[in-house]
C-alpha cells in the first residue's frame, strides 16, 4: 500500500471560481463592517481589554495572562 497521494491539481477554471468565491467572500465581510461598524469596534475594545487584564497579571498568573490572550485572538472569529 503506497504511502503518498497523488497531488490534487485544480484545472484553471477550478482555480479561478475558487479565487472569484475568496473575493466574493472579502468583498461581503467588508461590506458588513462598513454596514456595522459599531460591532467591528465592540470587538476592538474586548480584545483590547484582555490584552490589557493578561498584561496586568502577567507577573503573577502567566499561565492565565497566556489564556486570555488566546481568548483575544478570537474574538472576532466567533
Amino acid at each position: 500500500m503506497p504511502t503518498l497521494r497523488q497531488p490534487f491539481h485544480a484545472t484553471p477554471s477550478e482555480s479561478f471560481v475558487d479565487a472569484f468565491k475568496a473575493l466574493v467572500d472579502e468583498a461581503l465581510m467588508l461590506a458588513e463592517a462598513l454596514l456595522s461598524p459599531n460591532k467591528i469596534i465592540g470587538e476592538v475594545e474586548q480584545m483590547r481589554a484582555l490584552q490589557v487584564a493578561a498584561d496586568n497579571i502577567e507577573a503573577t498568573d502567566p499561565l492565565h495572562a497566556e489564556v486570555l490572550r488566546s481568548r483575544a485572538a478570537r474574538v472576532g472569529l466567533r
